[in-house]
């Protein structure tokens, strides 16, 4: 099965992801593990596109685009995949889908984690990172003994930039932007599927072992 997963930050996406990969013997891909591969591995992408980053500028779309195309023809991804984090765009839905035809097959299924603002803000914002160790803890869900100090190594707890509540609210507008369109882009195709993703994570993937075996996955 060939299978984009779609949703707002703090969806679970990533999580997810591992399970759903693992449920379809597929492979997980990801724009990061791409690009991290490529950047290691010294590619000619992979050169251009540190070049990019050493400058602190974004990778362009064309760069990620291409690394997309090599890794889905490597043999593994032959029988089947699970994208993660491409296509964030139309655009790039747009040559994914060329890529894909230019391989003889396409998508059969793109599933969207749904998650209301204020549950994202919730989960996001109430993540504690420890300075010492890296542990991520959460104020609600996972909370440490002692307030603001790590189980782990007794580090300090703080909350890094990206879980405060005005940059998470930006990244959530950022993704209403650009990636929120992808809905109606495979809805129109007759693609996309929704998922409640509230809830406990094993609830959520069992949602999502169902939704694929209605799809002979």
């Amino acid at each position: 099965m060939r299978l984009v997963l779609v949703g707002p930050p703090g969806a679970g996406k990533g999580t997810q992801a591992e399970f759903i990969a693992a449920h379809l013997s597929a492979p997980k891909i990801s724009t990061g593990d791409i690009l991290r591969a490529n950047v290691a591995e010294g590619t000619e992408l992979g050169r251009e596109a540190k070049g990019y980053m050493d400058s602190g500028e974004l990778v362009p779309d064309q760069v990620v685009i291409n690394m997309v195309r090599d890794r889905l023809a490597e043999p593994d991804a032959e029988d089947g995949f699970l994208l993660d984090g491409f296509p964030r765009t139309v655009p790039q839905a747009q040559e994914l889908d060329k890529m894909l035809a230019d391989l003889g097959t396409g998508l059969d299924l793109v599933l969207e984690l749904v998650v209301e603002e204020e549950e994202v803000i919730r989960r996001l914002s109430g993540r504690r990172t420890c300075r010492g160790c890296g542990k991520i803890w959460h104020v609600e869900f996972d909370p440490p003994a002692v307030d603001g100090v790590c189980d782990r190594c007794g580090g300090e707890l703080f909350q890094r930039d990206d879980d405060k509540p005005e940059t998470i609210a930006e990244r959530l507008r950022v993704y209403a932007r650009d990636t929120q369109p992808l809905v109606a882009y495979y809805g129109a195709q007759g693609k996309l599927v929704g998922l409640d993703a509230v809830g406990p994570v094993e609830d959520v993937t069992q949602r999502a072992y169902d939704a694929l075996a209605s799809y002979g996955g």
